[in-house]
């Protein structure tokens, strides 16, 4: 099956160099992947980053508008369908695409997406999930930006997807769930996180584990571990701010003597994998879950590599058809 995956050419920090090399990485790392993209920006910048190889896999479609980092979601909104992410994702709305993805403003890319694409029967609000490197491989955290504000059923909806995602596209059997909170004991926590425990106890959907902390994200205490958006991008950030600093003392200390060159030289497989398993642009790339359509939201401070691997992310969700199974495990959550 040959896919097709609309690009916004013009979302993210440096944007669309990195959109660009990003999709020339990816045709390059996977030459016998039959796939079309659509970049959807400004034309007459878009074509200086067009290479031979580039221009067997790409389309250019020209977007007068773009939607700033900066722009309100309520005036993407207004924007609809005229600026370079508004445009890939009808793509997706048309069937002219199979995904979208875009590095551009979350808050303005969840709104057009919602809207143009629409969500799951009983799903009030779509949810970023990543999986965080963890004892046992990976845990699914969501969510992790998209709703700052949750109500108690808003988790439950995030948990009832998390555990979705996690049987369907993971085949973990019967993931466990957990929602983030100042401590594991039952009666911690605020009136939203204590609401929605009650709801989940006794859920037909949900394996409810109860309450987890930050550090057992990557203990994989469970599988998938619930917050709002404000807490859950913190932690994100947190993270990764912990791995970089880590990763950059532990270079200083091998660099700084003789002894630490020669074992830094001795280890240097080792600290290749290391490497890899720490490096947040391999784990770039999240399906927002909740919509009926594939829409893949990158990072927006990544390079190519990370670009790379959101575009690899929507070319795995399409051709493992992802929405039906999703949509199955979704049916009894109304």
């Amino acid at each position: 099956m040959k896919t097709c995956i609309a690009i916004d050419a013009m979302g993210g920090d440096k944007a669309p160099k990195i959109v660009f090399e990003g999709l020339e990485l990816f045709i390059k790392n996977h030459p016998n992947v039959d796939i079309e993209f659509l970049a959807f920006g400004q034309e007459s910048v878009m074509t200086s980053f067009m290479t031979p190889e580039l221009s067997k896999h790409v389309r250019l479609h020209h977007a007068e508008e773009v939607i700033t980092g900066q722009l309100k979601p309520a005036l993407a909104v207004r924007m609809g369908r005229r600026p370079s992410m508004g445009m890939a994702i009808d793509a997706v709305n048309q069937g002219i695409a199979h995904a979208v993805v875009s590095a551009g403003n979350t808050g303005a890319f969840m709104a057009l997406s919602k809207i143009i694409l629409k969500t799951f029967d009983g799903i009030d609000r779509p949810a970023i999930p990543a999986l965080i490197p963890s004892d046992k491989g990976c845990t699914l955290v969501l969510d992790l930006g998209a709703n700052i504000e949750c109500s108690a059923e808003n988790l439950v909806q995030f948990a009832v997807m998390g555990s979705a995602y996690m049987r369907k596209l993971m085949n973990i059997e019967n993931p466990s769930v957990g929602i983030l909170n100042v401590g594991s004991e039952d009666l911690k926590g605020n009136q939203i996180v204590q609401a929605a425990a009650h709801f989940l106890r006794d859920h037909p959907l949900v394996n409810f584990h109860g309450f987890v902390e930050g550090d057992d994200i990557a203990k994989a205490t469970v599988d998938v571990v619930v917050t709002d958006g404000f807490t859950g991008n913190i932690v994100l950030k947190a993270i990764e701010g912990t791995v970089r600093l880590f990763a950059k003392q532990l270079k200083k200390s091998l660099s700084g003597t003789v002894l630490g060159k020669i074992g830094a030289l001795m280890a240097k497989p080792s600290l290749a994998d290391f490497k890899r398993f720490i490096d947040p642009r391999l784990y770039n790339g999240a399906m927002f879950l909740g919509l009926r359509s594939i829409v893949i939201k990158s990072h927006g401070g990544t390079d190519g590599v990370g670009f790379a691997n959101a575009v690899q992310v929507a070319d795995e969700m399409v051709r493992r058809n992802v929405i039906p199974d999703l949509q199955a495990g979704l049916e009894g959550i109304q």
